[in-house]
């Protein structure tokens, strides 16, 4: 964890802010999910994988921060937020019905949600003034890796046994480029903001 060592982030209340709110609301939308499964749309989408594994994914950082890195680091707030909004965008698009409603919500949410996760792994793992090619390739590597395991997980869950198998195929790649396309915004946008000057203080 070098690069964690090195990189010490000051985050503004905001960011906090939206972090533990995201987190809040992606509680009680698992509770909510769990004690009313019909009003939540997750019936036959594994709402019990989601209702465990979400949580598992928006609390690892700050498990992790607290264990190992806590000494070493200031808490890695925009990351932490990242996660947390995907796990929290999914499930609230699936209790607001989205995914089923219009037309071009899986796409965005698959584009954005591999983007917000890249990002996290970039801001966790590299310092700022790292070159953009390190970054596509590290932002591609794990996002093409989390929109495959995503895609395996969700056959496997519960496509396999949906009335959408005989589109999944084209539907599985389509998932799967807009997942490569939302890792490459990533690594632009990390680079790009790091790139840019800091503000100067304010007298």
């Amino acid at each position: 964890m070098t690069d964690l060592a090195l990189q010490r982030p000051v985050r503004p209340q905001t960011v906090r802010g939206l972090n533990l709110t995201a987190k809040a609301g992606l509680v009680l939308l698992i509770i909510a999910a769990l004690a009313y499964p019909d009003s939540s749309h997750l019936r036959d989408k594994a709402a019990g994988l989601r209702a465990i594994s979400y949580p598992l994914l928006a609390f690892a950082i700050p498990v992790v921060w607290f264990t190992f890195w806590r000494d070493r680091v200031v808490f890695p707030w925009l990351a932490d937020l990242f996660v947390t909004l995907t796990c929290f965008s999914d499930f609230l698009g699936n209790r607001l019905d989205l995914y089923d409603t219009v037309v071009w919500f899986d796409d965005f949410m698959h584009f954005a949600n591999t983007g917000l996760l890249a990002s996290a792994v970039l801001l966790l793992t590299t310092v700022p003034g790292s070159p953009l090619l390190p970054l596509l390739e590290r932002a591609l590597a794990f996002g093409v890796t989390a929109a495959l395991v995503w895609e395996i997980a969700e056959f496997f869950a519960f496509m396999q046994l949906s009335d959408e198998l005989p589109e999944a195929y084209a539907d599985t790649l389509g998932d799967l480029t807009l997942g490569a396309f939302g890792a490459v915004a990533a690594a632009l946008a990390v680079w790009y903001l790091r790139a840019r000057p800091a503000p100067a203080p304010r007298a």
